[in-house]
């Protein structure tokens, strides 16, 4: 099978948000996004950003425009948040992200009516039926399709670091699961997600959606549903990886490592020199690590095996590439990741609310509406860090 891969311009962003509609007094997942998406349409006809439908009726998923920078694509996603609230206000919704619902359960959700959903909820029966999950998806423009699996590669060595900053499932239908990203278990559950193959190169990766689509398991790329993969319609490599992130700023702060990690490789593979590549039982290792401890986890960082805390790994990594973030213009948005490893993350704030209400998932849910809808926009977080 031949896969064209389309142009694109180098370490372009496009930022994908899933988000949660929600029942503005109970909290519970209300399944509204056909009205709202409906009510929409002809005044997102013609923005940068769209507002689509995705495998449940309580999700929304919010899509950049191409971005020059990580701040131009988080405008377009703040852009679609306004103009979906204008619709969602009225309604008594409320918008939220994480992971995951602290105390939603699948049987009381309802599946988007269409074919492709429809299919992968038969095939997949429970495992399916259980996909209350909700996550961002970072791409970066890749200008050679010859770097896309060596990027990858190393890409991949930095799953747990992506995965702890942004892990923000520790509750799942109720219960605590003593996971700080239940959500990377469960997704992985599907046929074809879960980590990247380690593919050598973009004619191995023709040769692998050969055999899936030959022997039925999937009809095409799209259906290639890895943390890390490539988007060969875009051009680009998507990190799949991440739990939803909770505010805005957190969202530009992980984006913003993604796109200068992007870079940084791309420009050793353009001067000759080695980028990180670890056995794949290491990172398999990581990725529990990461689900099971967030930004406490202990992670293998080389290929010799050497251990670190992931947030140590994470400060030295971000010293290293601080200067390539600062020459793509997200050297502020880059800060912020400072700020995710100083208040340990989504998942830890929601333990400490849970056992500050005495075990109140409720309570927990209104702090997630509160975060997202009160809490600083980019542009107000920027601001604050100049001041």
């Amino acid at each position: 099978m031949t896969v064209s891969f389309a142009p694109s311009e180098r370490s372009t962003v496009g930022i994908e948000w899933e988000l949660m509609l929600a029942d503005r007094q109970t909290g519970d997942l209300a399944p509204r996004a056909p009205e709202v998406i409906e009510a929409l349409e002809e005044h997102t006809r013609l923005e940068r950003f769209t507002v689509t439908q995705e495998l449940l009726t309580n999700t929304i998923e919010l899509t950049s425009g191409i971005g020059g920078t990580v701040a131009a694509a988080v405008d377009d996603i703040a852009d679609a948040i306004a103009t979906v609230r204008a619709e969602t206000e009225p309604r008594e919704i409320e918008m939220l992200c994480a992971g995951s619902h602290p105390f939603a359960q699948w049987y009381d959700q309802q599946v988007t009516d269409k074919t492709r959903y429809h299919k992968l909820v038969e095939r997949t029966q429970w495992w399916g039926r259980n996909m209350m999950i909700w996550g961002i998806h970072v791409h970066v423009g890749v200008d050679d399709v010859n770097k896309v699996f060596p990027l990858i590669d190393a890409l991949s060595v930095y799953l747990p670091h992506l995965q702890a900053l942004s892990a923000s499932s520790p509750y799942w239908a109720g219960e605590r699961t003593g996971y700080a990203s239940n959500r990377a278990l469960v997704f992985q559950q599907l046929p074809t997600a879960g980590l990247p193959w380690q593919l050598e190169n973009w004619s191995q990766f023709e040769k692998y959606l050969d055999d899936m689509v030959r022997t039925g398991v999937m009809a095409d790329a799209s259906e290639v549903r890895w943390d890390i993969r490539p988007a060969p319609r875009w051009g680009t490599i998507e990190v799949r990886a991440c739990d939803g992130m909770s505010t805005l700023p957190e969202l530009a702060a992980v984006a913003a490592l993604v796109q200068t990690l992007v870079e940084k490789f791309s420009r050793d593979l353009d001067e000759g020199r080695p980028i990180p590549r670890i056995p794949p039982w290491f990172i398999r290792e990581n990725k529990w690590r990461a689900a099971r401890y967030g930004l406490g986890a202990r992670i293998i960082v080389d290929a010799d095996g050497r251990q670190a805390p992931v947030v140590d790994h994470l400060r030295e990594t971000m010293s290293e590439i601080v200067d390539i973030a600062a020459e793509l213009h997200c050297a502020a948005e880059f800060a912020g990741l400072e700020t995710i490893l100083a208040t340990g993350g989504s998942s830890a704030r929601q333990v400490a609310l849970a056992e500050a209400a005495d075990g109140d998932l409720r309570e927990v849910v209104q702090h997630l509406i509160r975060e997202f809808r009160s809490g600083p926009t980019l542009r107000e977080h920027l601001a604050a860090l100049r001041s």
